[in-house]
């Protein structure tokens, strides 16, 4: 399950252009809290601390508690823009969740059992088609990720979400289709022999 974080944030007092610009040169990202039948709320926080939880790896799959003058709202985070230039945080949007809510998340994923792969043993490249998988889950069991074995594949096998095993509480939030998160294709070199091998038996 998914880490929870605390954001300490503080309430904005003035909106617009000039007061987010006004924040950002003290070092403070604007943002909102808004969802759960409640008025949306202005914040601010600080740049330094959100930066550090968003390298966490996990930011956008987990729990945030935002601190509001000792007042904690279990959110979760929708959005974060960027400046294009300096890549410093611009704006953050948080979502209000109650504790077991329904929540849709994407949720990275992690490929193991490498060396028990037929195919990665000759040399297969592990093509990835899908790097996360967007779940609907219990807001209080988010997975840190989806970990997808590959042992027994073998060249030109392919990965559906039917062949996955979800944690418990989650499913897929794509129902429509059984879609293709990776297959494993031949290395280049494979290929040319094959297809020389294939040339040579029809002349």
């Amino acid at each position: 399950m998914s880490d929870q974080l605390t954001l300490s944030a503080e309430t904005r007092e003035r909106e617009g252009k000039g007061a987010s610009r006004a924040l950002r040169n003290q070092g403070r990202v604007p943002a909102v809290v808004y969802g759960n039948n409640e008025a949306p709320q202005t914040i601010h926080v600080e740049e330094k601390l959100l930066l550090k939880a968003l390298h966490t790896g996990h930011f956008m799959n987990a729990v945030i508690m935002i601190d509001v003058g000792g007042k904690q709202v279990r959110t979760l985070c929708k959005d974060v823009s960027f400046h294009p230039v300096t890549e410093r945080p611009l704006h953050a949007d948080f979502l209000r969740i109650g504790e077991h809510s329904e929540v849709h998340v994407n949720v990275p994923v992690h490929f193991t059992d490498h060396e028990t792969s037929p195919g990665m043993k000759r040399g297969a490249v592990l093509n990835i088609v899908r790097h996360d998988l967007e779940l609907v889950c219990d807001a209080a069991l988010i997975p840190d990720d989806i970990k997808i074995s590959l042992k027994g594949l073998e060249i030109g096998d392919s990965i559906h979400i039917s062949h996955v095993a979800l944690p418990a509480g989650s499913k897929s939030a794509i129902t429509d289709r059984d879609f293709t998160i990776a297959t494993l294709v031949a290395p280049s070199g494979l290929k040319s022999a094959e297809g020389d091998t294939t040339k040579a038996e029809g002349e």
